[in-house]
């Protein structure tokens, strides 16, 4: 009976170590993706021996960084940190802005007040906000729908900086029929305010912020409301971003309308989604410009490549087919105040040689 025991004791170890080195040697690529608690701000790392990046390119990565004004830098493979840097006096707990690249929150919002029908996005605004708050004749503020203000397709004129009062939303075209990089995209917010009897940033948190676990506040500058938050904070959005709006097994924005959000969105500025930068298009459209582009958005990045892009360069860029989530916070790169700028495909330059 003792021999049968032993035996039996001797196949359940060998079983209990297979199925243990088994698990160890999963390769990288078929790991689940892992999401950080959202209840602390543990989070769990990974190599870059682990992945067979290149690390003597680490290095020269993280100077050009510092060099070009960063205050913080992150890399995210399949959910798991890679990199994390903070340069130039910033911490780990120090809030920064995120200018435009905030936009992808606002959109994300709107799409998650659309899944829970309080809004339409093929909705005209004045159904929201009431007639008159643009100066444009009535019949064509009625053209402007949600959807519009999403895309960049108002019809207003672009040419009145961050003033976007009623007397300052001036008609230009017909909506739908021009893209022009414009602030009147903040409406989307009261459009939420309007629609739920509750400020636009309570929606947010109870819908998207806390869902996710990030940190952070909106904070109004002039007519426009801008989020500040630590970068990890950053690295949460665009990993929900990487994941199609899914955070866990909790869908948190219909994949739907993520899908929709970051593929080309109209027919004018390819490289556009919902608030979005693409990449991999065969011609783009720039801010404060109407003369179109050939070529990719940035041509060193990989065409699958989504981004919220903010100014100063604020980054958030998402690669699904590398599962990537790349994250870069600071003042401006180049001295310059654009969004999009030649620092994003020289830096793609550096990143790549990491990668490879």
């Amino acid at each position: 009976m003792k021999t049968y025991y032993y035996i039996f004791t001797l196949i359940f170890i060998f079983y209990a170590c297979s199925k243990a080195d088994a698990d160890i040697s999963q390769p990288i690529n078929q790991q689940e993706m892992y999401f950080p608690p959202i209840d602390n701000n543990y989070w769990e790392t990974i190599s870059i021996n682990d992945l067979n990046w290149n690390e003597q390119e680490v290095q020269p990565l993280l100077n050009y960084l510092e060099e070009t004004h960063a205050k913080s830098f992150i890399v995210l493979y399949n959910g798991q940190i890679v990199i994390e840097k903070y340069f130039n006096n910033h911490a780990e707990t120090k809030p920064w802005y995120w200018a435009s690249a905030g936009k992808t929150l606002t959109a994300t919002t709107i799409g998650i007040a659309e899944q829970n029908g309080i809004i339409n996005i093929n909705t005209k605004v004045s159904n929201y906000l009431g007639d008159n708050w643009t100066s444009a004749p009535l019949s064509k503020e009625h053209l402007i729908t949600s959807s519009h203000l999403l895309t960049m397709t108002s019809g207003l004129d672009d040419g009145n900086g961050d003033n976007v009062s009623s007397s300052n939303l001036i008609y230009k075209a017909d909506a739908g029929s021009r893209w022009a990089y414009h602030n009147v995209y903040v409406k989307l917010q009261d459009i939420i305010t309007n629609a739920t009897n509750e400020d636009f940033s309570t929606y947010f948190k109870t819908h998207l912020k806390d869902k996710i676990g990030m940190t952070g506040t909106w904070i109004q500058t002039g007519d426009l409301s801008v989020y500040w938050s630590n970068t990890r904070s950053m690295a949460r959005f665009g990993l929900l971003a990487l994941n199609k709006g899914k955070w866990m097994d909790t869908q948190i924005v219909n994949s739907a309308f993520f899908n929709d959000a970051t593929n080309t969105s109209q027919s004018i500025n390819k490289a556009y989604g919902y608030l979005w930068w693409l990449n991999g298009k065969e011609s783009y459209h720039l801010p404060q410009t109407q003369f179109e582009f050939s070529g990719k958005l940035i041509p060193n990045a990989p065409d699958d490549m989504f981004a919220a892009l903010g100014k100063n360069d604020q980054k958030i860029y998402v690669v699904p087919s590398k599962k990537l989530v790349i994250i870069r916070m600071g003042d401006s790169a180049e001295d310059s105040n654009f969004a999009l700028s030649s620092f994003d495909n020289n830096l793609w330059e550096k990143i790549n040689k990491v990668l490879n």
